[in-house]
């Protein structure tokens, strides 16, 4: 989908009082990351937020990232609304950029990618820009729909080539200085089943 698709998608969705992604972080991200010590994050893709503002809710300085101006819109206005309640979700920089072609200015501890569902050549360069955003000793957490979901799961998109697969996300982090400590195949409950994801976790090796 173009950017412009999704910022009819998340617009409606505001406009309906709702939202296209869970309020609340991916789970599998939360169990990944939750015990790091916060530091400086990317959510490379960030949508409306979700796992930003968790992050900054547990006093990590983030980074969002999504060529979609109306989905981090709508993230922005939340993290004003956790501040003036006395949240945690004013510690965001909301930036407008292309997941394949932005790369951090300054080396992160952490770049989450949640579903960020595009062609194996795209996605290794969006791939190769967390790589290159992270500092020595940073990790990865990448998890997206898994092309298997089509055959054996529920929900997602139902294009193939957008969607992941083990060997590719292997493929991917090979062609970067990353480290895999695990990559494969997960099962995420649903209502009426459950859905079949593809996680990468990899950290930078330190200097």
């Amino acid at each position: 989908m173009s950017n412009a698709m999704w910022d009819e998608r998340y617009t409606e969705a505001a406009a309906a009082g709702s939202t296209v992604w869970s309020k609340g972080p991916n789970a599998w991200v939360e169990s990944t990351v939750g015990a790091l010590p916060p530091g400086r994050a990317v959510d490379l893709a960030a949508g409306e937020g979700r796992n930003s503002l968790w992050l900054a809710s547990l006093g990590w300085s983030v980074t969002a990232v999504d060529f979609s101006a109306a989905g981090l819109a709508i993230g922005r206005a939340r993290a004003a609304e956790l501040g003036a309640h006395g949240g945690d979700g004013t510690d965001i920089d909301w930036v407008v950029a292309d997941a394949t072609e932005w790369v951090a200015p300054e080396p992160v501890d952490l770049v989450v990618i949640a579903y960020l569902q595009l062609p194996a050549a795209q996605l290794a360069r969006a791939v190769a820009n967390a790589a290159a955003s992270l500092r020595p000793g940073g990790t990865l957490s990448m998890i997206g729909h898994d092309r298997e979901n089509l055959s054996r799961g529920i929900g997602g998109p139902q294009n193939p080539l957008i969607l992941h697969d083990v060997a590719e996300l292997r493929a991917a982090a090979a062609g970067t200085d990353l480290e895999v400590v695990e990559c494969r195949q997960v099962e995420r409950p649903v209502d009426g089943g459950v859905a079949i994801d593809a996680i990468l976790l990899a950290r930078r090796p330190s200097a």
